[in-house]
């Protein structure tokens, strides 16, 4: 029986129109750009507009990818959207998105996995297409996270951003994507999240207390340590070596991060795919921004192996290896 794997057809984003520099945040956060850029390498962030939701920027990335895989919507037989803030919590914004571009029928659904969320989606429409169930999927990460930023804590309001990016893939007689790894770790839970929702209720502060808590060098401690190892858990499962790797995508949440990783590949930040500079920590957002900004500029070409990693609230964290 011949396998069958998955790999990407087209990529697409999407990023809001307004723009928010460190410069702009001073006016109003007691911080600095140099004090931004030297602890994460942040320079600037999209912001959603009144009224801009998560599927908007959703449907626009689902949008570009579709176009540039020459893919019709009506040919999309599953829908998997990453996000950690949902337009409403139900119907799924995949089933919002899924409406939009008329690809009604189909199955669609959320996953929360936090930053990791894409990376985790992708691992999932991975296993439908390689199972059979699935010849073409349409993947998704996007976030409007700066609705549960507050803006008076300096510590946090500097690290977040909005915006999406997407994939479709297609069954195929070779690789694609070679593994991937989905972890998490709920022990973690206090060191980064948001204390409200349907369930527990909400609180009686601005914006319902709805706000993102992290500890940040806990978590950034954390975070290097279990993306070391997981590098060396992916090359295992795809039996690769590191000099196979053309390229990392890592989840743009801190540059710091992003070059300890690098380094554990034996890779110069030359091969890293960097737009934490320009985006920010956009959650599941960051990955498919991070790729479909590398090959549209043409840095990445067909043929070249990509690892794509990511680390989250939860913990999560999560990896695809795969030739692009």
């Amino acid at each position: 029986m011949t396998a069958i794997y998955s790999r990407i057809l087209g990529t697409g984003s999407a990023l809001p129109e307004r723009v928010l520099t460190n410069a702009d945040l001073e006016t109003f956060v007691d911080t600095s750009d140099e004090w931004i850029r030297a602890r994460t390498g942040i320079r600037e962030r999209h912001v959603a507009a009144p009224g801009e939701t998560t599927g908007d920027l959703a449907h626009a990335a689902a949008v570009r990818a579709l176009e540039a895989a020459g893919v019709k919507p009506s040919e999309i037989e599953l829908i998997v959207l990453g996000t950690t803030t949902p337009d409403i919590i139900f119907p799924s914004t995949a089933c919002l998105v899924q409406d939009r571009l008329g690809a009604n029928g189909c199955a669609a659904f959320d996953v929360n996995a936090a930053c990791s969320g894409f990376v985790y989606a992708l691992g999932i429409a991975d296993k439908f297409i390689r199972s059979g169930q699935t010849r073409k999927a349409l993947v998704i990460g996007a976030e409007t996270l700066t609705r549960m930023v507050d803006w008076s804590e300096r510590e946090t309001c500097v690290l977040f951003g909005d915006g999406a990016g997407a994939v479709v893939l297609e069954a195929a007689s070779e690789p694609g994507i070679y593994a991937t790894c989905l972890h998490a770790d709920g022990g973690y839970k206090d060191l980064l999240y948001n204390p409200v929702g349907v369930s527990v209720g909400f609180k009686d502060e601005p914006n319902h207390g709805v706000r993102i808590r992290m500890s940040g060098r806990e978590v950034f401690k954390v975070a290097v340590k279990t993306l070391d190892s997981l590098v060396g858990e992916t090359l295992a499962a795809a039996n690769m070596r590191e000099s196979d790797i053309d390229w990392l995508i890592p989840h743009q949440a801190n540059l710091r991060i992003i070059e300890a990783t690098a380094k554990r590949l034996n890779m110069s930040m030359e091969r890293v795919v960097v737009t934490v500079d320009q985006h920010a920590n956009t959650s599941s957002g960051s990955v498919p921004l991070a790729l479909d900004y590398a090959v549209r500029s043409g840095r990445i070409q067909r043929g070249q192996n990509l690892l794509l990693e990511a680390f989250g609230g939860g913990f999560t964290w999560a990896s695809a290896l795969l030739r692009y």
